[in-house]
Order: C-alpha cells, then structure tokens, then sequence
C-alpha cells in the first residue's frame, strides 16, 4: 500500500512562553494559525528556551507559562489534529543545530540585525546583553530549518530574522554543494501590532495595557474605557482624529463590517460621534469575540492532563522531523559519527 505524502507548504510559528496570549497575540497571529491549519502543515513551538534568552532568572515563569499558551492555542480554535503544538526544549536537535550555525555567523552579523538592536535598546541591555539573547536569530534559524518551514508568520519587525536565517540557509549549502535546507519565506499579517489600551506601542501584560483573551466581560470594559483616543476631542461635535486613535485601531482589526468602520471613521471626522458611543460598539465586539474563547479556555485549564497529553504527543513528532533534518545536514558535512 503506497502511503500518500503530505506536500502542502511547512509554518513554523510559535510564542515565548513568558506569559498568558493577549489580543495583540490573537490579531497578529492566533487568528491566521487557525486559518491556515487546513491548508498547510503547522507546527506551532512552545518557545520556552528562547523564553529564557531574557528571564533566566525567573526560569519558573518560563516553565509555568508552557501549559498556559498551549490552553491559550487550544482556546481559539486550534486543532491539534491538524497542527502540531510542540515544546522547545524537549527538541535536543533545535540546541545542536543553533551550536553548529553559530560557527557560520559573525558577532557583528548579530549586532547589526535590526530586530535585535532595537530589542536590546528597548530593554536597557546596552554591553551586558546575554548571550544567548544575541544569538536568538541563530536559534530562529535552528527552529526554522529544522522543520525545513516554507512559510514562517511575523511581524514585520521581525522579518530581518528571517532574512537572516535564509542568509545561513545561504551559506551552508554552498558549503555543502546541493540544497538540503530551504529558505523560508516571512508571511507578514495585513493587521500590525496592536497598540496597547493608553495608546504605546506595544501591548503588553506587564504594563498592564493588554486584553488577555481569558478576560472577563468586567476587565474588556474596563479596558476599553481606558483605551487612548483622542484628547482634543472634547465635546461629541468636535471633529475628531484617527489617526493614531486606539479605538479606531482595534474596530480595523476585528470589526468585520468594513464599510460600517469606514462610515464611523467619517462620522467621527466630521464630528458628532462621541467617544462613549464609540467605545460602546467596540465592547460589543470584542465581548463577542472573547466570551466562546473564554469558555473554551476555562474548558482547557481544567483538563491540563489532557492539554499535556497533546503536548508530549506533538513533541513526538516534532523531534522525528527535527532529528531528521540534524542527521541530514551532519551527512551533508561529513561531520564525524560513531554511529
């Protein structure tokens, strides 16, 4: 009996498990995962060794936050019979091949990706950057290759990872003389990074400007009411901006009437739209959209032997594919084997 062979285009995506996912995860990512598990092979990495690049010193944030993004993934809709949801760290060959690329990268290479200088201004590293946070492109890599991923989902301030991964994937085959591993293309999403609520650019729990997608209806309307919009826009027959206006941000990312968006952006221009009304029709949505993932989610948090259960058995299978791929490229480089 022939067996059939799965040719549809490879993802790779995945999270830092620093934390629990937030609407920001859901608009840039979440959402286009679940789309697309149909059409291609996904696997989705729990990133919890890359996690520790900048919290190694609270590994245990780290190790708790694994079983909350997987129940987070689980939550929106994704189904692991059609995507494989695997953990980093259990994937010795992801370590072995992010070893051997740092042998072909130069330290002034990492400098000067743009991703990196700006994460380690943002965080205040300046020379005492970890190491391993400078290296986090080489690890990318790793991850990518290994699953021999087509299509890898970003931001688009995270496509120069990208660009440097096909740089290595570059390198080494020329070395090597054929193509054994693939470059990898950056699927950038039509939405871009969701501002938090006060209006920064970016959202994040710790700042507490993030809508986690565990929210209650009391937290979504406090949030809402928070949010930034804006502040020359006194009296509801002032004309209005928004630009820059949150509110108007959060309606283009998950409000799916688009002409309704576009005539209260018009309204609001003109005047005689006023804030409370406009905040009001954007709670509606979200709690819409927040209220069956919510319950999904507590679904899951009370099953985590289950959620564990799909998690060993994606991690199975990601480390046949990984470990395939290391012994491949250690063939490919004559590297020395006692097997």
């Amino acid at each position: 009996m022939s067996s059939l062979i799965d040719t549809r285009p490879v993802i790779l995506t995945g999270d830092r498990t620093t934390g629990p996912l937030h609407l920001g995860h859901y608009a840039g990512s979440l959402k286009s995962r679940v789309a697309l598990q149909r059409s291609h092979r996904q696997f989705l990495l729990l990133a919890d060794t890359q996690a520790l690049t900048d919290n190694a010193h609270d590994p245990q944030r780290v190790r708790r936050n694994v079983l909350e993004v997987a129940i987070d993934y689980l939550a929106v809709g994704i189904d692991p019979a059609l995507t494989t949801i695997c953990v980093q760290s259990a994937l010795p060959a992801l370590a072995e091949l992010t070893l051997l690329y740092l042998n072909f990268v130069t330290v002034s290479r990492l400098e000067r990706n743009p991703t990196i200088k700006t994460e380690i201004q943002l965080r205040g590293f300046e020379r005492d950057v970890p190491a391993g946070f400078l290296c986090y492109p080489v690890a990318q890599a790793a991850d990518i290759t290994a699953f021999k991923a087509t299509v890898v989902p970003v931001g688009e301030d995270q496509a120069p990872l990208i660009e440097q991964t096909n740089e290595i994937v570059r390198r080494l085959n020329r070395q090597i003389g054929r193509d054994v591993l693939v470059e990898a293309t950056a699927m950038v999403p039509s939405v871009g990074r969701l501002p938090g609520v006060d209006g920064k650019a970016k959202m994040s729990k710790s700042q507490g400007n993030a809508i986690p997608l565990s929210a209650s209806p009391d937290e979504i309307s406090d949030a809402v009411r928070r949010m930034y919009t804006d502040p020359d826009h006194l009296r509801v027959g002032d004309p209005g901006r928004v630009e820059g206006n949150v509110v108007f941000t959060y309606m283009d990312a998950f409000c799916e009437d688009r002409q309704l968006v576009d005539d209260m952006k018009a309204h609001y221009r003109r005047g005689g739209l006023g804030d409370v009304a406009l905040k009001r029709y954007l709670e509606d949505i979200l709690q819409a959209l927040l209220a069956p993932i919510r319950e999904r989610r507590a679904y899951f948090a009370a099953e985590p032997d289950y959620v564990l259960d799909i998690m060993r058995e994606g991690t199975r299978k990601a480390k046949e594919r990984t470990e395939a791929t290391l012994a491949e490229l250690r063939a490919a480089l004559g590297l020395f084997s006692l097997i």
